[in-house]
């Protein structure tokens, strides 16, 4: 065995040299891992070569791509597959990224935990800035798209409200400081680019009181000495003024104070709330935000004689404290800032969850607000609310044991589907309306052609464009593949024995040649029997195969769990490196924090679901669109956003295998999970759902599976494979726009 490593090192050396590198530094063809792979041999006395993959992911910051050691032994390359070792800022971040691996687990990008700011790009520290550092001059130009688009949404309109309060403030006469205040504000304001407002220093005096010998005392001003050289060796004692001014103290109650505080500081506190507020919202604007809000609690709060504005190139001549300074409105790295934890999409779209609870709840004869619009508002509400409960889920998760994390992802992990359908089901059932019952279908098979489709198709298309080609563990992408394999089937399995053993049921039915005994006849509506009214079909033979797929999905689910997390966690092979810090990690959510948000947004969950199939009836009645078309695309995929954003940003790391876990773990939820729950919950409060599907929901769902586990298998994607994925999904969605509606719609 020895006498082959020398050869072996000879030729992995040469392949190490001659494998070309994509045009970014990506992966090498060939490579097993998600990342550059170079190869060497090691050897440990008394053991034989070993086939490792090492991935190493540093938490502090996240690299373009990861590197990876491979080594090649005898042992072939499916008996031992990627190590992945993991590297974080602390041990709760490191768990919450080998969950990532985890089968079951929920799939999270963002942090639980704050990260040392001095560790991150200058970037990201530029987002948390106060906007009072003077750049130097090759700080960028400042004629920028965005200091535009600042001017024609902003500033003219600021402008002019400072020019018309410092009128108002000139008319009171005791006001004219504060009115040339505004004036001047008002020209820094249409283009605040490249200036600064600084806080104007006063000059302290400084006293020397010098004791003599003879106990005299003399006293100079500003420290000029006018001791002789002859008088007695004086003992120095300086005395500093407080570094308030005396015009500091008289501030409040000035005559000019108090006519602005009643006439001019009322209008611009509404104006630059306005401006915070809309700017905030825009997210890219933020700086927008920052700059006024700092001018409303402080700037306009100065007295005006120590406010002083000029040019940034101009900071060196002047020895004040800078308040403000800015260089661009628009920064579009925006989309990275957070809030305690909290990306800032989730944050802006929070305020929608109470608007949307009090006009649906408040207004419920529709005289202010129409059903159509509280639709709207009901189910975008369900973003924000998906998001707090996966940041819940992922910060429970990192900071529990395996038991505990898989219970917390089985359970809250399907809260935002299961919330909606079920209260789908309670209304239809109240109101005896079938046609929600179809819509949950509907949005189960959506969901199911989203992650399976989509999902990974977009990741491939957005991933593909920044790096080449992608590499991933097959054979871990095997064991999802296979779950889903088991999933459609018992899913879908009530619903082929129905197609097999039911009665087809035709209506309207005539006879072409106009006899009644003979001929070819012409019918319509025709379906098979695929409800209780074929008794002994329905009640002794579907009905029992439903319940007993539903027991087997769920045992199938907990198989897994063990598989691929204690039998055989080879698979994934997760390691914590040694990179790793041991220091307390200060978390974003406690346990008990995040269980008490779970708690919160399932319920305001229940509430915007209740919302939501409340208003979907008048679209359902008065839309020209299928309602099948509104259960696989609204309903299924709007629940999903946070996730394609993770498996998106997954991607773009050339982490793809995580990407497609994303969607794989989602779709074996719903079919092992949320799918027998609701069966369960039929059970003891019959509502009406029956296991079975309609003909466009079995072959789509059958087909996408098929066609997914076909990409897979080689191990490797790219952005013209996720093309292929993304158009089938397009292709089926126009199926369903042209489908007919289904019965009972």
């Amino acid at each position: 065995m020895t006498t082959n490593v020398e050869p072996r090192r000879r030729k992995l050396d040469s392949d190490k040299q001659d494998s070309p590198k994509d045009h970014d530094g990506g992966p090498q063809a060939g490579s097993c891992c998600d990342g550059v792979c170079v190869a060497h041999v090691h050897s440990e006395a008394g053991d034989a070569h070993t086939h490792s993959c090492v991935l190493q992911t540093s938490g502090s910051y996240t690299p373009k791509h990861p590197q990876r050691t491979c080594s090649f032994g005898e042992e072939t390359w499916d008996e031992n597959p990627c190590k992945t070792t993991i590297s974080a800022e602390n041990e709760v971040e490191a768990q919450k990224l080998a969950n990532n691996y985890k089968f079951g687990f929920r799939k999270w990008k963002s942090h639980v935990t704050e990260r040392p700011f001095q560790d991150r790009s200058d970037i990201v520290k530029e987002l948390y800035s106060e906007l009072n550092v003077v750049k130097a001059c090759s700080a960028g130009s400042l004629f920028t798209c965005g200091n535009f688009l600042y001017v024609f949404l902003f500033g003219w309109w600021i402008s002019l409200i400072y020019v018309f309060v410092g009128l108002l403030m000139f008319l009171t006469v005791f006001g004219i400081p504060y009115a040339k205040l505004c004036w001047r504000l008002s020209c820094y304001f249409l283009w605040p680019f490249g200036k600064l407002i600084e806080k104007a220093s006063v000059s302290v005096p400084v006293y020397s009181v010098k004791i003599l010998q003879d106990n005299s005392l003399e006293v100079d001003e500003d420290r000029k000495s006018s001791s002789s050289l002859l008088l007695p060796t004086p003992v120095e004692e300086t005395i500093e003024e407080p570094t308030g001014s005396p015009q500091d103290d008289h501030y409040w109650r000035r005559m000019s104070t108090y006519s602005w505080l009643l006439v001019g500081y009322p209008l611009l506190v509404v104006t630059h709330s306005v401006l915070c507020l809309v700017s905030w919202l825009l997210v890219f604007t933020i700086p927008v935000a920052k700059m006024s809000a700092k001018t409303l609690h402080t700037i306009l709060l100065m007295p005006p004689e120590h406010i002083h504005i000029s040019q940034a190139s101009e900071a060196q001549d002047h020895e004040g404290q800078v308040i403000l300074c800015c260089y661009h409105a628009v920064n579009l790295y925006y989309y990275k800032y957070t809030v305690d934890g909290i990306n800032v999409f989730a944050v802006n779209l929070l305020p929608l969850v109470i608007v949307s609870l009090v006009i649906g709840y408040v207004d419920q004869s529709n005289q202010f607000v129409s059903s159509e619009v509280k639709f709207a508002t009901a189910v975008s509400s369900i973003i924000p609310l998906s998001y707090y409960i996966g940041m819940g889920i992922a910060s429970i998760s990192a900071q529990s044991n395996f038991a505990v994390g898989a219970v917390v992802n089985a359970t809250f992990g399907s809260i935002t589907e299961l919330t909606f359908y079920i209260t789908a089901l309670l209304r239809g059932h109240h109101q005896g309306n079938t046609c929600l019952e179809e819509i949950v279908k509907a949005a189960l098979t959506g969901t199911l052609l989203g992650c399976i489709l989509f999902i990974p198709g977009i990741c491939m298309i957005i991933g593909g464009f920044r790096h080449r080609e992608q590499r991933f563990n097959s054979r871990s992408a095997g064991v999802s593949s296979s779950l889903l394999f088991i999933s459609i089937g018992g899913v879908f399995a009530p619903t082929l024995f129905s197609k097999a053993y039911g009665n087809l049921i035709c209506e309207d039915c005539t006879n072409s040649s106009g006899t009644n005994s003979s001929g070819s006849f012409i019918c319509k509506n025709c379906h098979y029997d695929l409800s209780e009214n074929s008794y002994s079909l329905f009640h002794s033979h579907i009905e029992p195969l439903v319940y007993t797929v539903s027991i087997l999905l769920p045992v199938s689910y907990i198989i897994g769990l063990i598989f691929t997390l204690k039998t055989h966690s080879h698979i994934y092979d997760i390691h914590v490196g040694d990179g790793t810090g041991h220091l307390g990690a200060s978390v974003h959510w406690s346990r008990w924090r995040a269980l008490l948000i779970l708690i919160v947004a399932t319920v305001l969950m229940s509430a915007c679901a209740d919302l939501t199939t409340e208003h979907i009836q008048p679209i359902l009645s008065h839309s020209s669109i299928s309602q099948y078309f509104i259960g696989v695309t609204v309903l299924a995929m709007v629940p999903e956003i946070p996730e394609i954003v993770n498996g998106v940003q997954f991607a773009l790391q050339n982490t793809i295998s995580l990407s497609f876990e994303v969607g794989s773990c989602i779709a074996v939820q719903v079919c092992m999970i949320q799918i027998p729950i609701l069966v369960l919950f039929n059970i003891f409060y019959d509502v009406g759902f029956v296991l079975i599907f309609s003909d466009l929901h079995l072959w789509a769902s059958i087909f996408s599976v098929i066609l997914v586990n076909y990409i897979f298998m080689d191990g490797k994607s790219d952005y013209f494979q996720g093309t292929a994925l993304v158009v089938v999904y397009f292709i089926l969605l126009a199926l369903y726009f042209f489908a007919p509606s289904p019965a009972g719609c």
